[in-house]
């Protein structure tokens, strides 16, 4: 198991620097070309569909800690 995750984490790792900042660059330029209004509104709905992936991948994540910590069992 442990192979798999370093082979992914080195594929994903070796892929260009530029892929990377796509979104970001023309995002950027929109933003500067609208007035302050309008790129906080573009800003917010940055976040906003953000949201719900990260939501989606943190109680995917929480689950999966709960069901492989280990048990302890009580003294009483």
């Amino acid at each position: 198991m442990k192979k798999w995750v370093l082979i992914c984490f080195f594929l994903l790792c070796a892929t260009p620097v530029g892929l990377y900042a796509q979104g970001c660059a023309m995002c950027t330029k929109t933003a500067s070309e609208l007035d302050p209004n309008s790129a906080k509104g573009l800003n917010k709905g940055i976040i906003y569909l953000a949201g719900l992936p990260l939501g989606i991948l943190g109680v995917v994540g929480f689950f999966w800690w709960r069901q492989t910590r280990p048990k302890v069992e009580s003294e009483s």
